[in-house]
This record gives C-alpha cells, structure tokens and sequence, in this order.
C-alpha cells in the first residue's frame, strides 16, 4: 500500500485528489497539510509541516507557489518523494526543484493531463514542420476568475515544447498593446483570459500563408489533474533521487 501525505489538502484540487484515492486500490492518504486547517474524517489535517510526523512513501502537492519552498526543504529533510502539482513557480523556485532532485524523486509538471502531455509531443512534431516553413505560433488560454497566475503554466509548457524543437531560437509576448510594430516571426504569442468556472481551455495556432492549423485542449472537470497526479503518485513512490515529469508516467 503506497501512502500519500496530501500538501494543500482541503483545498479545491485536494478534495478532488481525495475523492479519487478513496476509490483506488493500493493507495491511502495517511495525512494533509493545509494552512487553513479544516477536518476530514479518513485523515489527520495539520496546519503546518512542521507539525505532521506521519510517515509517507510520496507527497502530493497541490498548494500555491509561495508554499513550495517549505515543502522541497520537508521532502528532503525526510527523503520523501514529491509531485509537485501547483504552478507559477518563480525561475528560483524551479531551480529550488531541480537542486531537491538531486537528493530525492521529484516530478514536476505543469499539468497532470494525459491530453495535455500528448499534446507538448504533437507540438514539438507539428514546430518542426510549421515553422520552418513561416507558419506564426500564437497559444491562447483561459481559466476560472479565481486563478492567480496569467499565463498559467500549461500555457508556458506548451510555448517551451515548441521552442525546445526550435532550438530556443524563439522568444515569448504577452502583451502587445503598447507596441505598434510588425509581428516577429521568432516570437510566440501568448495570451490569457479569466472569468467563470472555467477549468481550463489551451488553443495552438500556427497561422500560414492561406492555412491556419489549430490544436485545443479543453478539461470539463479537475477529475483530470486529480487522475494524473494520483498515476504520478504510484509512480514515483520509492524511486530513488531525480528529476521525473508526466513524460516518465504515460512512457
């Protein structure tokens, strides 16, 4: 039996992750950390780390940014395997990762989507096509109104696979209102909306010469983010140290 300690446990991807462990088989929560508290009725809640002395094969994150610092320095000092789920992780927060992966399994994804994950190897083979040939790349993304970081990580991801098959050789914009010049072709864009309960909607657009060719993602519920880092988890549980992503888990 693989046991979990679920960081960010009663928050809205937490309870969805807790839902779904209830009905797996050969994986627990034994124990959540959640700095607002709360109660549940299968498993202690602390509020911090440092209170929770529960023993784990993997931790499961899904908390905000400013929180993972705490949990890379956990995962390490106890040598617990982590998935790190939350996004909008500063350069020196991803860097903090890697460093941590040196001493302990880590995988980090910026979405835990089978689809999505399909979708970076569809782009890198699509990069390699399109580009070349002048195609313009533009990603367009929108999220539920409660969302805190713009672009959302997913979106990043995308625009990096399909650099990464470029070479590096592009660059990324955000925002083109203040500029009146002509479109780059080395650059990306990248654009965000926010409003309702969206839960996630990723289009890709290489745009040619009398052709548009369009890629989109869309997920109907967090079920799956919940789904992909719960495979993570039974992944991962009692690997040695590295750095490990949702490439790894799907093979």
């Amino acid at each position: 039996m693989i046991s979990v300690l679920l960081y960010g446990a009663n928050g809205h991807m937490g309870k969805v992750v807790t839902e779904m462990i209830a009905q797996e088989e050969g994986i627990e929560i034994v124990a959540g950390v959640d700095a607002f508290g709360g109660q549940n009725a299968d498993f202690p809640v602390f509020t911090s780390l440092a209170d929770c002395t529960v023993p784990a094969d993997v931790i499961i994150d899904f908390s905000t940014a400013k929180a993972v610092d705490l949990l890379l320095a956990y995962g390490v000092e106890r040598h617990i395997p982590m998935v790190i789920c939350t996004t909008g992780l500063s350069p020196e927060q991803i860097q903090a990762v890697e460093d941590a992966s040196k001493e302990v399994a880590v995988l980090r994804s910026a979405n835990m989507s089978l689809g999505v994950n399909l979708l970076l190897k569809l782009l890198k083979e699509a990069a390699r096509t399109l580009c070349p040939n002048g195609y313009d790349t533009e990603i367009l993304e929108m999220h539920h109104n409660r969302k805190l970081d713009a672009p959302s990580g997913t979106a990043l991801a995308l625009a990096d696979s399909i650099n990464e098959a470029m070479d590096g050789s592009y660059h990324y914009v955000y925002d083109r209102s203040e500029r009146r010049e002509k479109r780059d072709p080395k650059e990306i864009g990248i654009s965000a909306m926010r409003g309702g309960t969206v839960v996630g909607i990723h289009d890709v657009t290489f745009a040619g010469q009398d052709e548009v060719i369009e890629f989109k993602h869309t997920a109907y519920s967090r079920a799956i983010f919940a789904k992909g880092a719960v495979s993570a988890a039974k992944f991962l549980a009692r690997k040695g140290p590295g750095l490990y992503d949702m490439a790894d888990v799907i093979g």
